[in-house]
C-alpha cells in the first residue's frame, strides 16, 4: 500500500538497504570497519551525570563563520544590534530577579520548617519528655530527608550534590546532559529545602548556585520544551555561546543570594567556574548580583514585621563586627600563620578522605535506587542521634550575669540554650548543635564570648562535624559544602584561639572566622572569593590583611598534597575538564604524533552525495568533518554533525551536482536553525531515491576553522583549546606540496586528556613523574 506522502519505500536509517557496492551485509561491515579501525586514541567520552553514565559532548563556543552567518551579520541593522544587547541586559535582570526570589523562598521555608521543628523539640525537653523529643526530632528529619532523597533519586538524579563541578565543566566547554532542565530546577529547590531542614550537615549555598544557573539556562532557551512552556522570542539566545554567558550570570547570582555578597558572586565566577572572561561579562554579572541583593533586601525588610513566620531571625548568614576595633601586632602573625598551615593540612586531608568516601558511595549507588534512599536515610538517622544525644554529655554552665543577652535563652535561636540544665544554667553544646546551621555559625562567631564555650564542647562539635561532613556529602540529595566547611573551620579556630590566648591579643571569636576561612581555602582552593565573602559578611576592613594571609598560606600548603574538592569531583565523574596549565611532559609530544595514533580522518566534499553523508553519520561518532575539495585537494573548512542532520531533516537535496544560490539557502535555513541541535541519525528517514541525490555543503561550512601545523606541541594545543573555547582543531601538514593531503587529522577535547595520552604513550608517564610541578 502506498504511503500518504507519495513515497512508496521509506525506511529509517537503521533498516536502510544500501545499493551499489553496499548491497550485501559483508560490504556494509567492511564500510563500517573503515571508519572504526585502529581506535588507539579514543575520541569518545563517557561520564557520570546524575545517576547514569552518559556520553559527553563538547560545546560549540566558537563562532561558526559560514555563509549564512556572514549574510545575517551583514544585513543586521543598528536597531537589531541594540535590541540584542537590550535583551541580554534584560535577561541578566531576570536572572537576578528570579534567583533572588527563589533564594528568599528557600530561606523562608528552611527557617520556618527548622524553627518550628526545633521549637517543638525544645518544648518536649523542657517538659522532661526526652524520648518523645528524640522521636519527634528524628522522625521529622527522617521524613524531610525521605522527601528530598525520593524526588532526587526518582525524578532528577542530576539535582543531587552541589552542581558546581558540572557548572565549571559546562563553562569549560563540556555539555553535561540534563543539568539545567526544568525538572532539575524544581527538584533542586524542593530537595534543598527538605535536606537542609532535616538538619543534615550540608548547606543551601552551592544548590543556590546551581539553581541560578538553571534559571539562566531556561531563560536563554526560551523556557522548557519538556513542559511545552517556551517563548520563541527568546530563542535568539538558544546557542552555546550566549548560554555560557547566561549561566555565568546565574552562578554569580547564586553566590550573591547565599551570602548577600555581590562582589564575591562576580569573583566566584571569575576565579572558580568561568574559563573564558571578558569585560562586558563583568558588567552584566555585577548587574545580576545587584538585582539579587535588592530583592533580598526588600524581602528581609518586609519580613521584619513578622509576616514571614520565623524568617528574618536567621536564614542568611551575617556576622557584623563593623563596630569592633581589631588590634594585632607583629607577634600575632605567628598564630595567624599557624592557623593557615593547619587549615591547609586539614583541608587537604578532608579532600583525601572525602575522595575515598565518594568512591565507596559510587559502589553503593550502583546497586540501585533503593540503596540510594537507604543510604540517605541512614545518614539522616545517625545525624539526628548525634545532634540530639551529644548535648547530654556536656556539663551545664552557669549564666554570666554581666551578659546583656538573656541567659538561659528561650526559643529555637540565640546563644545560651537551657536544654536539660536547671535555671540560670545553659548547655553550650546544645547551643551549637540544636540550631539551624546559620544560627550555629552566628553562635560560634559571636563576639565577647571567650568563655561561653568549653573546650570539650568545642572538641566534640569539631569532631562531629568532621565526621558528618565526610559521610553526608555524596548522598542523593542537593547539598553544599560551604556550611559544613565553615562549621568545621570555626570549631578548630575557636580551639586554637583558646590555646593561643596567652600569646596573642586577637579575639577568640575572630579566630573562629579565620579558621573557617583557612579551611575553605584548604579544601576549595579559592582565595579572592573567600576573602571577599568574609569581608562582606563581617563588614570590617581591619580583618582584611590577616584574612588574606591566612588564605594564601592555607591554599599554598594544601596545593602540595592534592587538588581542590571540585577538581576531585570532576575526576570522579570523568568530565573532560581542561586545566589552565598543561602538564610539563605535554611539551614532548606533537599534535601530529597524536593524529598518527587516531583513526584516519573522515572528510567530505563540498558537494556531497546523500548516501555518503548518511554513511558517515551512521558509522562514526565525530561531530565535525573537514571539507576537502578540488582536483588538487584543498581544505575548505569544517562542517558540523548537527548541520548535516539539519540538512537531512529538512531534506535540502539537489537532483544534480551543483552549487546553490543564496536565496535557496535563506529560504530553507535561518541562523537560529543552525544553533539548534537536531537529534540522532536514527530518527531521520531517507528514501532510496533521496540517497542518490546531492547536498551543497558550502553554505554551512565554517570557512575559518582553527588549524595548526603538525609540529605544534600538545601543551600549546591544550592552551588554545581552553582559551579560545574550541571544539575541533584541524591539523595540517607542515609542508604543503602537490599530492600531499591537506588534512593530517583533527583533535578534540578528549584527545588532549592526560589519561588518554598516557595510555597511548606510556613512556611519558616516567617523565611526568620526574617533571611534576615544573
Amino acid at each position: 500500500m502506498e504511503e500518504p506522502n507519495g513515497f512508496a519505500e521509506v525506511a529509517t536509517i537503521n533498516d536502510m538497504e544500501l545499493e551499489g557496492q553496499h548491497n550485501n551485509e559483508e560490504e556494509r561491515e567492511s564500510t563500517e570497519s573503515n571508519y572504526l579501525r585502529n581506535r588507539t586514541l579514543s575520541s569518545t567520552s563517557v561520564a557520570i551525570v546524575g545517576a547514569k553514565v552518559s556520553h559527553i559532548e563538547s560545546l560549540d563556543y566558537e563562532i561558526n563563520e559560514n555563509d549564512l552567518f556572514k549574510h545575517d551579520w551583514r544585513k543586521r541593522s543598528r536597531l537589531q544590534t541594540l535590541q540584542y544587547v537590550f535583551i541580554k541586559w534584560t535577561l541578566a535582570f531576570l536572572v537576578g530577579l528570579f534567583t533572588g526570589g527563589v533564594a528568599t523562598l528557600i530561606s523562608l521555608s528552611i527557617e520556618n520548617i527548622s524553627g518550628y521543628k526545633l521549637r517543638a523539640t525544645i518544648n518536649y525537653i523542657d517538659d522532661k519528655r526526652y524520648f518523645m523529643g528524640f522521636a519527634f526530632f528524628a522522625g521529622a528529619n527522617f521524613l524531610l530527608t525521605l522527601v528530598a532523597a525520593f524526588i532526587t533519586v526518582y525524578f532528577a538524579p542530576t539535582a543531587a550534590g552541589p552542581g558546581v563541578p558540572e557548572i565549571k565543566a559546562y563553562l569549560n566547554g563540556v555539555d553535561t546532559p540534563n543539568m539545567f532542565g526544568a525538572t532539575t530546577l524544581f527538584v533542586k529547590i524542593i530537595g534543598s529545602i527538605g535536606a537542609v531542614s532535616a538538619g543534615l550537615d550540608l548547606g543551601k549555598e552551592e544548590p543556590l548556585i546551581h539553581i541560578g544557573s538553571c534559571i539562566a539556562s531556561l531563560l536563554g532557551q526560551g523556557g522548557s520544551d519538556s513542559y511545552k512552556l517556551s517563548w520563541h522570542w527568546l530563542r535568539y539566545f538558544n546557542n552555546d555561546r550566549d548560554k555560557r554567558d547566561l549561566i555565568t550570570y546565574g552562578s554569580s547570582s547564586g553566590v550573591c543570594a547565599a551570602f548577600r555578597a555581590p562582589v564575591a558572586g562576580v569573583l566566584f565566577a571569575l576565579e572558580e567556574v568561568a574559563t573564558w572572561w571578558r569585560s562586558a561579562l563583568i558588567w552584566r554579572t555585577f548587574f545580576s548580583t545587584a538585582v539579587v541583593l535588592v530583592v533580598l533586601r526588600i524581602f528581609m525588610d518586609y519580613c521584619k514585621s513578622g509576616s514571614c513566620g520565623l524568617f528574618g531571625r536567621g536564614g542568611i548568614i551575617m556576622f557584623d563586627v563593623s563596630d569592633v576595633i581589631v588590634r594585632y601586632h607583629f607577634v600575632d602573625i605567628i598564630p595567624v600563620v599557624i592557623i593557615g598551615v593547619i587549615g591547609g593540612l586539614l583541608g587537604s586531608l578532608y579532600n583525601h578522605v572525602l575522595h575515598k568516601v565518594l568512591r565507596l558511595y559510587n559502589l553503593v549507588n550502583e546497586k540501585g535506587k533503593l540503596h540510594k534512599l537507604l543510604l540517605a536515610l541512614s545518614v539522616s538517622l545517625f545525624t539526628s542521634i548525634c545532634i540530639y544525644g551529644l548535648p547530654f554529655l556536656a556539663k551545664c554552665k552557669p549564666c554570666d550575669s554581666s551578659l546583656s543577652d538573656s541567659c538561659p535563652g528561650t526559643g529555637e535561636t540565640g546563644n545560651f540554650k537551657q536544654f536539660n540544665c536547671p535555671n540560670d544554667y545553659y548547655n553550650d553544646l546544645a547551643t551549637l548543635l540544636l540550631a539551624t546551621k546559620e544560627d550555629a555559625i552566628r553562635n560560634i562567631f559571636s563576639l565577647n564570648t571567650g568563655t561561653e564555650f568549653q573546650v570539650i564542647s568545642l572538641l566534640i562539635f569539631f569532631l562531629l562535624y568532621c565526621i558528618l561532613g565526610v559521610i553526608t556529602f555524596g548522598i542523593a540529595v542537593p547539598s553544599g559544602l560551604y556550611i559544613p566547611i565553615i562549621l568545621m573551620g570555626s570549631g578548630y579556630g575557636r580551639l586554637l584561639g583558646i590555646a593561643m590566648r596567652p600569646y596573642t591579643k586577637i579575639d577568640q571569636d575572630l579566630f573562629a572566622v579565620l579558621g573557617a576561612a583557612s579551611l575553605m581555602a584548604g579544601s576549595m582552593r579559592m582565595t579572592v572569593t573567600v576573602c571577599v565573602i568574609f569581608l562582606e559578611l563581617t563588614n570590617n576592613l581591619l580583618l582584611l590583611p590577616i584574612t588574606m594571609l591566612v588564605l594564601l598560606i592555607a591554599k599554598s600548603v594544601a596545593d602540595c598534597f592534592n587538588p581542590s574538592i571540585y577538581e576531585i569531583i570532576l575526576e570522579l565523574k570523568g568530565l573532560p575538564f581542561l586545566e589552565a596549565h598543561p602538564e610539563a611532559w605535554m611539551r614532548n609530544i606533537t599534535v601530529g604524533e597524536l593524529a598518527d595514533v587516531k583513526p584516519p580522518v573522515v572528510t567530505l566534499e563540498g558537494i556531497e552525495k546523500v548516501r555518503r553523508i548518511v554513511e558517515v553519520l551512521k558509522y562514526t561518532t565525530h561531530n565535525g568533518f573537514p571539507v576537502v575539495d578540488g582536483m588538487i585537494p584543498e581544505l575548505h573548512g569544517l562542517v558540523l554533525r548537527t548541520h548535516l542532520l539539519l540538512v537531512l531533516k529538512k531534506k535540502w537535496f539537489l537532483n544534480e551536482r551543483r552549487r546553490t544560490e543564496d536565496w535557496e539557502v535563506e529560504e530553507k535555513f535561518t541562523w537560529i536553525d543552525l544553533a539548534e541541535r537536531w537529534g540522532k541519525i536514527e530518527d531521520i528517514a531517507v528514501t532510496k531515491d533521496e540517497m542518490e541525490m546531492y547536498v551543497d555543503l558550502h553554505p554551512l561550512i565554517n570557512t575559518t576553522p582553527h588549524t595548526v601545523v603538525e609540529s605544534l606541541s600538545v601543551a600549546k594545543a591544550m592552551v588554545a583549546f581552553r582559551q579560545v573555547g574550541l571544539r575541533h582543531m584541524i591539523i595540517v601538514p607542515k609542508y604543503q606540496a602537490a599530492g600531499v593531503f591537506p588534512v593530517v587529522g583533527i583533535l578534540t577535547r578528549q584527545d588532549l586528556r592526560a589519561c588518554n595520552i598516557l595510555n597511548v604513550f606510556p613512556h611519558l608517564a616516567k617523565s611526568k613523574s620526574i617533571k611534576k610541578g615544573n
